[in-house]
């Protein structure tokens, strides 16, 4: 009888080991990348407010200090701008104790210096991937000391507090809409708008980092937006904008999970 308790025993326990093994091998896979990590902005992170993608400040906009720039290597010319990463110092002896892991959003282009070689000032010049991470985001995974450290990194998702954001810039004939606090994958890679007066989702362009732009007369209208983010999920927000709107606000709706 004990015999074969043991057996059903076995039995079970080897079942949920091959459940378990099957679990692991459906579920995606990223990845850790190799790169290095500079800084910049000095100790309080004044320096990176602005930046190339469109977020002006940085602390209003809640990103905080916990941002970086991208080389053009991972910057994809604005498309990744919003996107947020998980960097950790690797192999340095300038590395924090305990190998701590640092979420950033990308939110600024650092740009290359021909001038120099890649292993020596040139740190984001083509083909390198480098991040120039905010003064206090370096400091939490690496020694200041060490002004530019090995480091790993993968994509991960955005935690945001709060609805997405539409600050409308522009004039009559220019409508220019920063799309920030972006949850989800965090880089938007398509916008539309649709005012009242149509039923027509108009595809936005471009304009640099997270802008968006329309050409289209917009104003004295209500507007509804849909926000695709690079993995292919879409947020459509309807009347998002009230129609008595003014150049230089900001409105909020919708959310990727």
């Amino acid at each position: 009888m004990a015999a074969t308790r043991l057996s059903r025993a076995l039995a079970v326990m080897l079942l949920v080991q091959s459940l378990l093994g099957r679990v692991a091998a459906d579920a995606p896979k990223v990845k850790w990348r190799n790169a290095h990590a500079t800084f910049y902005g000095g100790s309080d992170a004044s320096g990176t407010m602005g930046g190339a993608c469109g977020y002006g400040n940085l602390y209003s906009q809640g990103y905080g200090t916990d941002t970086t720039a991208l080389s053009a290597a991972l910057f994809d010319n604005g498309a990744k701008c919003g996107a947020c990463i998980a960097i950790t110092c690797y192999r340095s002896k300038w590395c924090l104790p305990g190998n701590s892991i640092l979420q950033v959003t990308a939110t600024n282009f650092c740009p290359s210096n021909p001038n120099l070689p890649n292993d020596n000032g040139g740190w984001c010049n083509p083909p390198r991937r480098h991040f120039d991470l905010s003064q206090p985001a370096f400091t939490q995974i690496a020694i200041y000391e060490g002004g530019i450290v090995p480091v790993l990194f993968k994509r991960v998702p955005c935690k945001r507090s709060g609805p997405i954001r539409y600050t409308i810039n522009g004039q009559r004939y220019f409508n220019l809409v920063l799309i920030s606090n972006v949850g989800g994958v965090g880089d938007v890679s398509a916008v539309s708008v649709k005012s009242a007066n149509s039923n027509y989702w108009e595809p936005m362009r471009r304009n640099w980092g997270q802008n968006w732009q329309s050409d289209t007369i917009l104003v004295g209208q209500s507007l509804s937006f849909q926000v695709t983010t690079s993995d292919g999920s879409t947020v459509t927000v309807l009347d998002a904008v009230a129609s008595n709107w003014e150049f230089g606000q900001t409105f909020e709706g919708g959310q990727f999970p």
